[in-house]
């Protein structure tokens, strides 16, 4: 199965680029969107072999999730039950035969670092328990923006940034615990090498000189280590501050 995540930056204004022609191009069978900022009565979206999935927050124009999937699912659900966690459209669950596939998009700490305190003792905390409890009916496998760098070579400038949004010690703890818990970051697990990068700012000509954050994820149980043929960053994908990545695995 080949599964791609992206994080569209407003999925309206992503379909005036180029998006179609990277979605027919990668032909994924399960195809995960994050900050749609849309609802689906507002988007025309024309893939008669898929199934859409939305999740929309209630705020307009604001975060939201979307997953387009080729086989339609044994079950779905959105949110994670948990209702102060569950208005900004963050999560989307679908389950399969072999597997739980689970799209987010992590709150972002804010510039002033005022939603840090909520990432740290209730959103991470609660994903986290939210992915391992499914876990124990069948493997899972989520992907999204999980709004942090995990490591210093997971951002171009890493010592600047050591208090900034998404690599403070508490978001980088938080993403110690999935893989403590044992999820495997895939691309991480498949390459060793810098550089590689999902986002980039739109300041100063960021993302031509690569100057760069990879927070976009696909993150597999340790039961599904040895399905795992690849994953991949398409850092050429134009249409969002963000691009797409993906993975391919045997299941």
């Amino acid at each position: 199965m080949k599964l791609v995540s992206w994080n569209v930056n407003g999925i309206r204004a992503c379909l005036k680029k180029d998006f179609m022609t990277f979605f027919n191009n990668i032909d994924a069978d399960l195809f995960c969107i994050q900050e749609t900022k849309a609802h689906s009565s507002q988007v025309e979206i024309s893939i008669p072999n898929y199934t859409q999935f939305w999740n929309s927050a209630e705020k307009k124009g604001y975060s939201g999730t979307l997953i387009l999937a080729k086989n339609h699912p044994i079950n779905y659900m959105n949110g994670l039950g948990i209702e102060k966690h569950d208005n900004e459209g963050r999560v989307i669950t679908l389950e399969y035969e072999n597997f739980y596939l689970v799209t987010v998009y992590t709150p972002n700490s804010k510039r002033d670092l005022s939603r840090l305190s909520y990432r740290e003792n209730e959103w991470d905390i609660d994903f986290l328990d939210y992915v391992r409890e499914i876990e124990k009916i069948k493997p899972v496998i989520f992907c999204g923006d999980l709004n942090v760098a995990h490591q210093e070579i997971d951002l171009k400038n890493p010592k600047s940034n050591e208090r900034n949004a998404g690599f403070t010690k508490e978001e980088r703890k938080g993403f110690d615990n999935i893989v403590s818990s044992g999820f495997i970051d895939t691309f991480r697990k498949l390459n060793q090498e810098g550089d590689n990068y999902t986002w980039w700012s739109y300041m100063g000509g960021s993302r031509s000189r690569n100057v760069g954050w990879r927070i976009d994820y696909f993150c597999i149980s340790g039961s599904l280590e040895n399905k795992l043929i690849s994953a991949d960053i398409h850092e050429d994908i134009l249409g969002s501050d963000h691009c797409p990545v993906s993975i391919e695995i045997d299941i």
